[in-house]
C-alpha cells in the first residue's frame, strides 16, 4: 500500500471514529459530528455595563431534512427570541455554521436575526482550548456516548453588538465564552453553569452534568473546566471527583483532581428565570423545557495545592437546570420560580 492510499484509508477511519461523537486527542470538536443534535452556544459577559447576550444554535438530523433550534437570550429585560427552522448546514472540516436568513457562525463571527432581534459579533483574542483531550477527559474519546460537552472559547473580547426593536446595545470589549455539545440528545436532566466577570479579569469557569448514557448503561456524571489566566484546568473522571449538588434555585460544585480543588456556590440572585427551548430531533421542533438564569450570583474559591488561588465573585453567572420530561421541567420550574405553565 503506498503512501496516498495509507493516508487516504487514515482520513476515513478517522471520519468514521468521529461520527460515533469521539475525538482523537488534539481534534477539532468544533465542526459538526454527525450526530442527531450537535449544539453551539455563545456567551457574551460585559461586567462593565451591567449586561449578559447569548445565542444559541442546535442543528438536528431528521428523514426530511435538517433543521435548527436558533435562539438569543439578553440580560437585562429577560429578552428571549427562538424559532425552530428549517435548512440549516455545518461544516465537517471546518468551523463554519449556516443558517439561511437567520444565523451565520465561524470560529470568529457570529451574526444572527431573529423576529426583531439582531446580534453581529465579531471574536478578538480568542482564549482557545489548549488541552488535548476534551472537557470529558478520556471519556471525550469513548464512542457512541448520548452526550458530549465542549468548552471552546474561554476567553476573549467581542465586537459588535446586539439591536431589540429600536434599542441598541454595544457588546464591545464584552468576555467572550463559547462551547458545543453533541449525541443522540439532550438527557432526561441536567444541569450547567458558567461564568465570567469576575474581579479578576482572566477566570472562566464552566460545568455541566447530566445523566450520561452508553448503550444500556447509564451515570449521572459532571464536570468542571476552569481557565485562571495562561492556566487550563479540567475536573473530569477518573483523575477528577466531581461532587455537585442542584435544587431548590442552588448550584453547587466541589471538585477534586492531584493538586487541585475547586469549590463554587451560586444562586439566581432573586432573578426569574428565562424558558430556553429544547430541540426534539425526531419530532422536528422546540420544546420549553430549558430554565436558565441569565445573571445568578457565583461564590468560587480554588486551591492549588495548600494556596488559595481564587476567592472571588461574579454576579453575571448563568445558572441552568432543565429535563426533556414535561412534568420534571415543571417540577424543575417552581424550584427556580418560573410558572410551571410557561413550561411544556
Amino acid at each position: 500500500m503506498g503512501d496516498l492510499a495509507r493516508s487516504t484509508l487514515a482520513a476515513r477511519l478517522a471520519r468514521a471514529y468521529r461520527r460515533t461523537g469521539a475525538d482523537l486527542p488534539g481534534g477539532d470538536t468544533r465542526p459538526t459530528h454527525g450526530a442527531q443534535m450537535e449544539g453551539w452556544f455563545w456567551r457574551f459577559t460585559d461586567a462593565a455595563r451591567g449586561q449578559v447576550v447569548l445565542a444559541l444554535c442546535g442543528i438536528n438530523q431528521h428523514p426530511d431534512g435538517d433543521w435548527a433550534t436558533v435562539a438569543v437570550a439578553a440580560h437585562p429585560g429577560t429578552v428571549v427570541r427562538a424559532a425552530a427552522v428549517d435548512g440549516a448546514s455545518a461544516s465537517a472540516t471546518a468551523f463554519e455554521i449556516d443558517v439561511p436568513s437567520v444565523l451565520r457562525a465561524d470560529e470568529r463571527s457570529l451574526t444572527v436575526t431573529l423576529d426583531d432581534v439582531a446580534l453581529e459579533v465579531e471574536l478578538d483574542e480568542v482564549v482557545p482550548w489548549p488541552l488535548r483531550f476534551g472537557a470529558g477527559g478520556v471519556f471525550s474519546a469513548l464512542p457512541f456516548l448520548g452526550q458530549y460537552w465542549q468548552p471552546h472559547v474561554l476567553g476573549g473580547r467581542a465586537r459588535g453588538g446586539l439591536r431589540i426593536g429600536t434599542e441598541e446595545r454595544t457588546l464591545d470589549g464584552a468576555d467572550v465564552y463559547a462551547e458545543k455539545n453533541w449525541g443522540a440528545g439532550f438527557p432526561d436532566r441536567w444541569w450547567w453553569g458558567q461564568a465570567q466577570g469576575f474581579t479578576e479579569p482572566e477566570v472562566c469557569v464552566a460545568f455541566g452534568g447530566g445523566r450520561l448514557r452508553a448503550g444500556p448503561i447509564g451515570a449521572d456524571v459532571t464536570g468542571c473546566v476552569l481557565r485562571h489566566g495562561d492556566t487550563v484546568v479540567r475536573f473530569a473522571p477518573p483523575t477528577a471527583r466531581v461532587q455537585p449538588t442542584v435544587g431548590g434555585g442552588r448550584w453547587s460544585i466541589v471538585a477534586r483532581r492531584p493538586g487541585w480543588r475547586l469549590e463554587l456556590d451560586a444562586d439566581g440572585g432573586g432573578r426569574t428565570p428565562a424558558v430556553l427551548p429544547v430541540p426534539i430531533p425526531a419530532e422536528r421542533r422546540n420544546v420549553d423545557r430549558d430554565l436558565e438564569h441569565l445573571a445568578g450570583h457565583l461564590r468560587l474559591r480554588v486551591h492549588r495545592g495548600r494556596t488559595l488561588v481564587i476567592d472571588d465573585a461574579s454576579a453575571w453567572a448563568a445558572l441552568e437546570v432543565g429535563s426533556t420530561d414535561v412534568a420534571q421541567a415543571r417540577t424543575l420550574a417552581t424550584e427556580v420560580g418560573v410558572v410551571p405553565e410557561r413550561v411544556g
